[in-house]
């Protein structure tokens, strides 16, 4: 009985611990290929050789371009596109109370979970031309997929 995910290639990010571990584990298990992230490299080492095949780890922060173009030109070089991305990496300072929260915080917090999230996906997207896009160019590719999409 064939694999449901066999031949595909998935990049996860955020992959060194809970739903996004799994869900590479269960990835692999079912015939995929899979390219997980995470900050911190001990980490990132142990959930590589927790999946134990088909894997392959890339340190890196998704709030940081350069990072991700590492992922991507690293996804290229090996297997040249990309079938699943799960842009899964995150985090939250939650023992911080509303007014202890400073801009260093705030900025930490949004380019995980916010920039990190964008730019997983506008970078992955282009990973065929095999250049990056500038800003506009992204803004561009992502009005072509989504038309309702209005430019501010």
């Amino acid at each position: 009985m064939a694999k449901k995910l066999e031949g595909k290639i998935a990049v996860i990010t955020g992959a060194t611990s809970g739903m996004a571990l799994a869900t590479a584990k269960l990835f692999v298990e079912e015939g995929a290929y899979v390219f997980i992230t995470g900050r911190r490299q001990e980490q990132l080492d142990a959930a590589v050789k927790e999946i134990g095949k088909n894997v392959t780890g890339v340190q890196g922060d998704v709030g940081n371009l350069a990072d991700l173009d590492r992922l991507y030109e690293t996804v290229k070089a090996e297997k040249d596109h990309v079938d699943i991305l799960y842009a899964s990496a995150g985090f939250g300072e939650f023992n911080i109370p509303l007014g202890g929260i400073t801009e260093a915080n705030f900025d930490s917090t949004f380019n995980v979970n916010v920039r990190g999230t964008l730019f997983t996906g506008s970078e992955g997207a282009p990973i065929d031309a095999g250049r990056r896009l500038d800003h506009h160019d992204r803004l561009d590719r992502q009005h072509e997929r989504f038309p309702g999409l209005q430019r501010l």
